[in-house]
């Protein structure tokens, strides 16, 4: 029974973070833990993440903005790896305390002040996707940070949620093989990782037709809300 909650709870997180274009491993990780250890629920996001964003990006792929990945990704992709070698040494209570505060202090301003956003430059860019890769590494879920510095360059929803999806997608595979070689998941769990990928690709799916419904504005205005309750899930633990 444990194991059925655990995948329905995957596959709901999956449909919710692809609708909003990032979130699947904020959402999934603190109800995975109600299963696992953190170690192995890190592991186990971490493939329903990659499994999705590969998703988004098949449903999404002609609307990939190739620069926005260059300038996010890269430093995304360099910083996954210390934030990776970090999981053993940093307490992670006191960082998703801190990031909760940033995300619900930003999505409150901009929600109450809607002209209010980042600076779409590319010192923001480079800043908030070095950001989110190190928290990926490190806690695992880098995507709402991600998601605020992305807001600030007024993409379109389905070109949102295609970029964030490579550029999450490229720093999962950097973290990931650092994870097996720390010895985060047990083989008893290997059996999790093609039903993650059944899951992702029937979530993301599933997210795809409910966000072709979904006007501009209202999918601003979700994506702020939901970052305002991650937010104080964090605070709150």
């Amino acid at each position: 029974m444990a194991e059925v909650l655990f995948f329905i709870a995957a596959f709901i997180s999956e449909i919710a973070g692809t609708v909003i274009g990032f979130g699947s491993s904020t959402i999934f990780l603190p109800l995975a833990l109600l299963f696992v250890d953190f170690k192995t629920a890190l592991v186990l996001v971490a493939f329903l993440h990659i499994f999705g964003n590969l998703g988004r990006i098949a449903f999404f792929r002609h609307r990939i903005d190739r620069r926005l990945i260059y300038i996010f990704g890269i430093p995304g992709v360099i910083l996954a790896i210390p934030g990776a070698l970090l999981v053993n040494h940093v307490p992670q209570d006191i960082l998703k305390i801190a990031l909760g505060l940033f995300l619900l202090l930003f999505a409150l301003v901009s929600i109450i002040k809607p002209d209010f956003k980042f600076l779409a430059n590319k010192a923001n860019a480079i800043i908030g996707g070095g950001l989110s890769g190190f928290l990926d590494g490190l806690i695992g879920t880098g995507g709402a940070l991600r998601g605020a510095f992305l807001t600030a360059f007024g993409l379109e929803k389905r070109m949102y949620i295609a970029t964030a999806a490579v550029i999450a997608l490229v720093a999962d595979v950097t973290r990931i093989p650092i994870y097996f070689a720390g010895g985060f998941l047990e083989r008893k769990y290997y059996v999790y990782i093609p039903v993650l990928f059944v899951i992702a690709m029937a979530g993301s799916y599933i997210g795809k037709r409910i966000v072709n419904k979904i006007p501009q504005k209202m999918f601003r205005n979700i994506v702020l809300v939901v970052l305002a309750i991650i937010g104080l899930k964090f605070i709150s633990g």
